[in-house]
């Protein structure tokens, strides 16, 4: 019962995603499962860090990464916190938990040049699905919104004559997105395919598939890894990349940091902050090309 608790408060007061509460209950029954594994029954709520500790050694001794081990601990943490808020238990078996170390994660974001391959000299088909894709690619890259942002854009949320969209962000927080004027035919033209559907079942969202349902975000993820792998080598192709390469962008040509996160809706500056390795390289290798003592 607690469990399910949890995860209402999580949908209800914290106003997470469906797919972030997923993810919370897929870990949170993982270690319930562990539990199983002992001859008499352990309630999750009453357990001790010892038992936790165990499960890690199982989860590591798996081979399983310790990023995900970390991440299934965290959702355990979360829980044991909410135990806390609501007096179940007066403390947490994780209060003094240390996480694992993981070696830094490192996301390349695409070149400019790659971006104009993609979006100039790739011949997207003109029907509806070509002309679809090629505006779901440049509107993450132009405004850097969240794959689930895209998904849930609304039709009234994208406003051409005030060039700007709208986008319901985490827990609810509302931004609004500069639109670029080469977005303006663009949407128009995707507008019309739009209107040519027959039986438009999600009339609400922006997206849809031809069938008139409202996208969801496998098919962002495909389409996103189809046409970057035409012209980019690098292994990893995601949505995530291309909000990636929109901050990148933005700093390499001096965008202020605080604007940057502004677009982006992060809460704070330091999730912003993640995307300034490349800028800086980027920095270093101006100042290195053109400064007067760095001449010969």
């Amino acid at each position: 019962m607690s469990v399910e608790a949890f995860l209402s408060y999580l949908a209800l007061e914290k106003k997470y995603s469906l797919h972030t509460i997923n993810a919370y209950r897929s870990d949170i029954k993982d270690f319930k499962t562990f539990l199983t594994t002992f001859d008499q029954p352990i309630d999750i709520d009453t357990i001790d860090y010892q038992l936790i500790r165990n499960w890690i050694v199982t989860l590591v001794n798996k081979e399983i990464s310790n990023r995900t081990v970390n991440r299934k601990i965290a959702s355990l943490k979360a829980y044991y916190k909410f135990l806390q808020k609501i007096g179940v238990i007066d403390r947490s078996p994780l209060a003094k938990h240390r996480a694992l170390k993981t070696d830094k994660k490192l996301e390349v974001p695409f070149s400019e040049i790659e971006m104009e391959k993609v979006l100039s000299k790739i011949p997207f088909s003109e029907d509806f699905e070509g002309v679809r894709d090629k505006l779901i690619i440049e509107m993450l890259y132009s405004t850097g919104m969240r794959r689930t942002e895209l998904v849930n854009l609304k039709v009234v949320d994208v406003n051409n004559a005030r060039k700007s969209i709208k986008v319901l962000g985490k827990r609810n927080k509302e931004r609004l997105i500069p639109l670029l004027p080469k977005m303006d035919l663009l949407i128009k033209g995707y507008l019309e395919h739009r209107s040519s559907i027959t039986k438009v079942v999600s009339r609400d969202y922006f997206f849809l598939t031809k069938s008139g349902h409202k996208i969801y975000e496998t098919l962002v993820y495909r389409v996103i890894n189809k046409y970057l792998s035409l012209v980019s080598p690098k292994v990893k192709k995601s949505p995530h990349i291309l909000r990636h390469t929109f901050a990148t962008h933005l700093l390499n040509k001096g965008a202020d940091l605080n604007a940057v996160k502004e677009l982006l809706g992060h809460s704070s500056l330091a999730s912003t902050q993640v995307y300034t390795h490349s800028s800086i390289a980027e920095l270093k290798k101006v100042y290195q090309t053109t400064h007067p003592r760095n001449k010969e």
